[in-house]
């Protein structure tokens, strides 16, 4: 019986479908019947463990989860820990600004059940009714009393819970040394300067208003959140004069560093920590004008259909051994004081991971207001277009 029913397709049919449903761009009922086991999943069940559902932490939560979130934000081995815990692939969207993630929540029918919006944005989200208030009955590992007031109090709006943190950290600058006599940076004016110059063609910036437009804002010593008129306007002048010596605009700004063809990028500090872990040779900096300190969270759009998997998943990775594995793999700091206990020394002691409290005090959070200003969201269309 079971060699009949997966005789019908090819080996290799058989191999792509897996594919799929390892990646969860198919569910598993569509795999087993596509394949042909559906009918003899009871039999193999006792000699393919990977075909059987896995126990749900309480109850069955369906097959996958989909998460929103940022690039290279988390460790995989996590999520494959919380598929065999639950029978739930987590099925993976990247964005690159909380402006993308607005907008296409606002469009409706994202398929998101759980994305990571950063600190400024709640009350934005709370005013159009796109995020769900959190049931923390549902989230036994939530333990406020155990985060950081700083990097979790954006969370709540007008006393209702909405977002539990996940991570907090910097918004500064990576420069790959060996082409700049070995030398780091850590000034905006010199980050434009030198784009200008010897590193034309070699830098990238975010494809995100709140940083691009926020670093050319501090390169003038004004305000990360400015909007006012004459300073987005003299930021807009340095941008659109930067604009073709950029080698990039994109949020996804690894690739272009690792391979050599970027050798200065805006970067965040889990990315700068990442670069720096395995190009020693490529430092991450804060500016010393000023930039971004941030806070993001695990949130539950109200768009949900799988509402049950979605609080599954922001549990599993709430416990702080698992957030533990995420700091190790992805380099940023936590609020948690359960998962800081477990961090390595080393790692406590990271200046790019745990700066020093002088370098985070020109840092400012980013301001709710810049989401939504039509005169920010209007000169970087313009700045893009150039």
């Amino acid at each position: 019986m079971t060699k009949k029913t997966i005789d019908h397709i090819s080996k290799k049919e058989f191999m792509e479908k897996l594919e799929s449903y390892r990646k969860g761009s198919i569910t598993r009922r569509h795999f087993l019947n596509v394949t042909g086991l559906g009918a003899a999943a009871a039999v193999m069940g006792a000699s393919v463990p990977g075909l059987r559902p896995q126990p749900a932490f309480a109850g069955d939560i369906g097959d996958r989860v989909v998460l929103a979130t940022w690039p290279n934000y988390h460790d995989p081995a996590n999520f494959d820990a919380f598929t065999e815990a639950t029978g739930a692939h987590v099925q993976v969207n990247v964005f690159g600004s909380n402006e993308e993630m607005l907008a296409k929540l606002q469009a409706g029918a994202t398929g998101w059940d759980v994305y990571v919006p950063t600190n400024y944005t709640f009350e934005d989200y709370v005013k159009e009714d796109l995020i769900e208030p959190l049931d923390t009955s549902l989230l036994p590992n939530f333990d406020a009393s155990a985060f950081d007031a700083r990097y979790a109090e954006a969370g709540s709006v007008n006393g209702t819970l909405y977002g539990v943190p996940k991570n907090w950290g910097s918004t500064g600058m990576a420069v790959n040394t060996k082409h700049n006599g070995g030398n780091a940076i850590s000034s905006w004016r010199e980050f434009f300067d030198i784009t200008m110059d010897q590193f034309s063609g070699r830098t990238i910036v975010h494809d995100y208003q709140l940083t691009t437009i926020g670093s050319a804002l501090n390169a003038f010593g004004y305000s990360f959140n400015s909007v006012d008129e004459k300073e987005l306007a003299d930021a807009e002048k340095l941008l659109i004069d930067v604009k073709p010596h950029l080698f990039a605009i994109t949020s996804d700004y690894q690739p272009g560093m690792r391979n050599g063809d970027a050798w200065l990028t805006i970067c965040w500090s889990g990315d700068g920590k990442q670069l720096n872990t395995d190009m020693p040779e490529i430092a991450y900096a804060l500016g010393k004008e000023g930039g971004e300190i941030w806070s993001d969270y695990w949130a539950i759009p109200k768009s949900s259909e799988r509402k049950a998997a979605a609080y599954a998943l922001i549990n599993f990775m709430l416990d702080p051994s698992v957030n533990a594995k995420e700091v190790l793999a992805h380099g940023y700091p936590t609020a948690d004081s359960r998962t800081y206990d477990q961090l390595p020394d080393d790692l406590k002691s990271d200046p790019i991971i745990f700066p020093a409290q002088e370098l985070l005090s020109p840092l400012e959070f980013g301001a709710a207001v810049t989401l939504t200003d039509p005169n920010r969201a209007e000169l970087m269309a313009r700045f893009k277009s150039a």
